[in-house]
């Protein structure tokens, strides 16, 4: 069954989810940012189908997310890199920790985001850079709006 394409939505979630919004999409990039660039590696780790992992690192490398670099040629073998668009993905993967420790959290171990200074535990936060408030709090709303490229 073919799925539903969010590419043309105006909705930025959508179009964000065209491109992340399949599990596997997301766990390739938490591994990527766990250092892991090679496919052997990303296969042991998450313990997925060749093909599949083949289709997703393909997508993720044609969306900007990863880039793909040679690095042996015989036999040909390919290593996967954050790109500064992947590199951005991280907030959201440091939020759905978060969100999954909180509302989810798993039996034995907690995976904790810790100031490398003072070893504490931290929460992601989003807050407006002018003012230091939380953006999901009062006087804060999602709003829609034309930018001038739409516009004209």
């Amino acid at each position: 069954m073919q799925r539903k394409s969010f590419s043309t939505m105006p909705c930025p979630i959508a179009r964000g989810l065209e491109h992340v919004g399949e599990w596997w999409s997301i766990l390739i990039l938490r591994d990527a940012f766990r250092g892991i660039t090679r496919f052997d590696e990303f296969s042991e780790n998450l313990g997925i189908a060749p093909n599949m992992l083949t289709r997703r690192l393909n997508a993720l490398v044609e969306a900007g997310l990863l880039a793909r670099r040679r690095y042996n040629d015989r036999p040909p073998r390919d290593e996967y890199l954050l790109t500064p668009r992947g590199k951005d993905f991280r907030p959201v993967l440091l939020a759905m920790l978060a969100f999954g420790n909180k509302h989810f959290p798993p039996d034995d171990r907690t995976v904790r985001i810790v100031n490398t200074e003072t070893g504490q535990p931290v929460d992601p936060l989003l807050v407006d850079p002018s003012t230091g408030r939380r953006v999901d709090g009062p006087g804060y709303q999602v709003v829609t709006t034309m930018t001038q490229d739409a516009a004209a």
